[in-house]
């Protein structure tokens, strides 16, 4: 008990610690998150990005393994939750709902600032790898669900491209595969912008709760919040033994698989109209009860 505690004391309560300072600021100052959340997604995250994968030494192996768990993931959680959904005869638009939020976990301003916490800049390093993946599937996959299918390729690929993070990565291989040594006028600045990003990202996370404070339809939400903290866990637990991931990719991939379902989905609800309440009440209930289960997953990997 007193590890689990000393888990949650230093590992996850700081996080929701720093959220809350957000949701403070949403609910009695009117912060605009939207801003926030621009300049996060669009500036700092692919400087976080470009700055780690260059200063880290994570082989093109290794990368491409830990892409590899992600889709796997993202794609047999999808398949299990549309299984576990067959006798409940869902309609099309709370079908999509269910699958968007059970697929799709909050990796970027929860799960890193969770892997930094708990196994340090060599797991933040690989869990951005699983961010990049998952956030890519998101505007594809993600968006085709919400969509209801009506998504072409071509629409698929642009949203791809409007990935920034997508650059800093294309920016970082260029580095290291060409041997150049960054200029300090460059790197200077980009780890500035970087040091940013995950204290911004929780500040939105904590503002973007503030919009969500309620459950409805109890039973259907608890069926995703179950498979999103338990379920996913369990089958990443299969995957990393599968593909062979080892020490702090084994560690970040598990953090990363243990995240509540990602605030962004809410996003995506509204925008194609798929059962918003479902989802902002998911969000909500798998974010309230995951220092629970995560605390518990970073004991477990730290055994």
């Amino acid at each position: 008990m007193t590890l689990l505690l000393s888990i949650f004391a230093n590992d996850v309560l700081p996080i929701f610690l720093v959220a809350s300072v957000g949701y403070l600021l949403a609910h009695y100052l009117k912060a605009d998150v939207k801003t926030l959340s621009r300049i996060t997604f669009n500036a700092l995250v692919p400087c976080l990005v470009f700055s780690l994968l260059v200063t880290s030494k994570i082989s093109a192996d290794e990368f491409g393994r830990m892409a590899l768990f992600t889709a796997f993931l993202i794609l047999g959680i999808g398949l299990i939750g549309r299984l576990v959904t067959l006798p409940l005869r869902l309609d099309r638009a709370m079908l999509s709902a269910f699958l968007i939020v059970v697929m799709f976990s909050n990796g970027g301003n929860y799960g890193l600032s969770v892997s930094m916490f708990a196994f340090g800049q060599a797991a933040l390093a690989r869990a951005t790898i699983y961010y990049i993946t998952s956030t890519a599937m998101m505007y594809t996959v993600g968006v085709f669900l919400a969509n209801s299918g009506h998504q072409s390729l071509r629409e698929a690929i642009v949203g791809v491209l409007k990935i920034p993070a997508l650059y800093g990565v294309l920016a970082a291989f260029g580095v290291l595969l060409t041997g150049i040594i960054v200029p300090p006028v460059v790197m200077r600045p980009v780890q500035l912008l970087s040091e940013a990003a995950l204290p911004c990202m929780i500040l939105v996370l904590g503002m973007q709760l503030e919009r969500t404070t309620k459950v409805e339809q109890p039973l259907l939400v608890g069926l995703a919040t179950c498979l999103s903290l338990v379920g996913t866990p369990l089958l990443a637990w299969g995957l990393v033994k599968v593909l062979g991931l080892s020490g702090v990719a084994q560690q970040a991939a598990m953090i990363e698989s243990s995240m509540p379902t990602a605030v962004v989905t809410t996003i995506l609800a509204l925008e194609y109209q798929v059962a918003p309440s479902f989802v902002t009440s998911t969000v909500f209930l798998s974010t309230l009860l995951s220092p629970f289960t995560v605390t518990l997953i970073i004991a477990f990997l730290q055994r």
